[in-house]
């Protein structure tokens, strides 16, 4: 993959340009907010890993720089700041995952990967999942032709999962994809689930499965692929 690394402290700018090129990515470099937003508007990236606290533009401002570019890479946010409110307001503002220092090399190889993974997934308009159909131009899901119908928040819910399909999608970033920054109990969140796990259940049992004490899984039972109609 192409990768920049956007962190102004040399040593760890060092060390994630050379771990990350013996992985066998491409990588560059830049050292301030500046010069990195230059770097991600001048070329095409697959993954931006990027330092929060930089001088002359934060991350935070090079993320919001970039979420509405077409086809934009995915962008992980390096933070020492190990707060749930620093977190969120990076993802907010357009992140695709966060990594608090110090992490392990492999975690964040991962972590990339699935966030360049997660962010080509969201450039197709349907996902084809056991017997169903989610259209995401139209907000509808079918089943064998027939429309299941589905409230606002259960279509965000199932959105989400299809996103990051095979993988825990934490009840954190559940709540942050169907409700935003509004407060809401986990109590809402399991009976938004049980609603859409009963919908699904008629055409096929066992598509959302349980994380006991972290989330949620849409169950990877074949690759998930991009189909051109309903």
């Amino acid at each position: 993959m192409r990768i920049l690394v956007v962190e102004d402290e040399l040593r760890m700018l060092e060390l994630l340009r050379s771990g990350l090129s013996e992985a066998g990515h491409a990588v560059t470099t830049a050292s301030d907010g500046e010069a990195g937003l230059e770097l991600a508007l001048a070329r095409e990236f697959d993954a931006i890993v990027l330092d929060v606290g930089l001088p002359k533009r934060s991350g935070y401002s090079i993320v919001e720089c970039l979420r509405h570019r077409p086809a934009r890479p995915a962008i992980l946010m390096l933070t020492a700041l190990n707060k749930e409110d620093n977190i969120v307001y990076g993802l907010d503002a357009g992140a695709d995952d966060y990594l608090t220092k110090p992490f392990s090399f492999p975690e964040l190889i991962a972590r990339i990967a699935s966030a360049v993974r997660r962010t080509r997934i969201v450039s197709t308009d349907h996902f084809s999942f056991g017997p169903f159909f989610l259209d995401i131009a139209k907000r509808r899901l079918f089943s064998r032709g027939a429309e299941v119908h589905l409230t606002r928040s259960e279509y965000l819910l199932l959105r989400v999962l299809a996103m990051h399909r095979g993988e825990i999608v934490t009840r954190r970033q559940l709540i942050q994809a169907v409700w935003g920054a509004s407060v809401v109990s986990h109590g809402s969140l399991d009976t938004l689930v049980n609603g859409l796990r009963e919908k699904l259940n008629i055409q096929q049992e066992g598509l959302i499965s349980t994380a006991r004490g972290s989330g949620y899984t849409l169950v990877e039972d074949s690759e998930m692929r991009r189909v051109s109609a309903p």
